[in-house]
């Protein structure tokens, strides 16, 4: 077992540093679900096999010492006192290769099963949802709220609520799923959504935004129009760049394509079932789908509600709607 177990602790090891590295394209939700198992496995063991026959070893060790004491004793001879306690640790202490772990499962466990099925952490990786989220926060997200999934295979166990028009959702990026982005939905199944000269209308109704001043970035040392945009029921900052052209450069071939009628002026797309059309908040820098098409409903991890940390500014830790 303890070959066995290094085998192993090195496979994940090597995963994990090839990972790191850009070898391999990870998956985290899959290493931790492997990571579960394994130490699911030695967990049990350990409760049904091992553990039991340390105790038995470290009980005939004790019954072995007392039998010997008196049979001394029978002999005429008085036993010097022995303390067998170290000896008992000893033969009762569990082995490296049970410590990483049967000891590591209840940590691994709880860590799988909230991530998988309460919240989880994601950091903001570049500016798209600015001033929104910033780069560096660490958010949670509910992934409850819209219905309960397998990890791994995705399936839908429970079902949830039906994304709304404003939420902010974790998806899996349609073009290459392995990767997990972030925007607000600002269409939903069936609806009409136009974004032409910058302005966004949704079933032939402008929706409306009200400019509040400029905001600067400082991972770009420039400023930014912002606006206050009211979709749904609470309202929210978007950031447009006048420097930035209307229509929309270089979109790509995606399922449902033909939804869409790109022209100078912007985009327009009628959403099918099923599916939903989703923007970053600073419009005028953001990969979202008025380049790449629409979030299948199946992909949505869940929705984004609170930043708990940024290590740069911890002012920004609550919620951010």
């Amino acid at each position: 077992m303890p070959t066995l177990t290094g085998i192993l602790l090195a496979a994940f090891g090597t995963y994990i540093a090839a990972w790191y590295t850009g070898n391999v394209e990870g998956n985290f939700a899959l290493l931790l679900f492997c990571a579960t198992v394994v130490t699911g496995v030695y967990w049990l063991a350990e409760q049904w096999y091992f553990a039991p026959h340390r105790r038995k070893a470290a009980l005939h060790f004790e019954q072995q010492a007392r039998l010997r004491r008196q049979e001394l004793q029978r002999l005429g001879v008085e036993p010097d006192p022995e303390d067998t306690a170290p000896a008992k640790a000893a033969l009762l202490a569990q082995p490296w290769w049970l410590d990483w772990t049967a000891g590591l499962f209840p940590v691994i466990a709880v860590v799988f099963l909230l991530r998988s099925f309460l919240f989880e952490p994601f950091k903001i990786p570049s500016g798209s949802m600015m001033p929104t989220l910033l780069i560096g926060d660490l958010i949670l997200v509910n992934k409850f709220e819209y219905g309960l999934r397998l990890p791994v295979l995705h399936t839908r166990l429970t079902m949830g609520a039906l994304p709304q028009r404003g939420d902010v959702i974790v998806f899996r990026y349609p073009p290459k799923p392995s990767l997990d982005y972030i925007k607000r939905v600002v269409g939903l199944p069936g609806d009409e959504v136009a974004y032409r000269n910058k302005t966004l209308t949704i079933n032939g109704s402008p929706i409306p935004s009200e400019q509040i001043g400029d905001f600067f970035d400082d991972s770009t040392m420039r400023y930014y129009h912002s606006f206050e945009e009211q979709l749904g029921a609470r309202p929210h900052k978007i950031l447009l760049d006048e420097r930035h052209p209307a229509w929309i450069a270089g979109p790509q071939e995606y399922e449902h394509r033909k939804h869409c009628r790109y022209s100078v002026e912007g985009v327009v797309c009628r959403i099918p079932a099923g599916h939903y059309f989703v923007l970053g908040d600073n419009r005028d820098n953001s990969l979202d789908s008025r380049y790449w098409g629409f979030v299948p409903e199946q992909n949505i991890v869940g929705r984004a509600f609170f930043v708990w940390m940024n290590f740069t500014n911890p002012q920004r830790i609550g919620s951010f709607h």
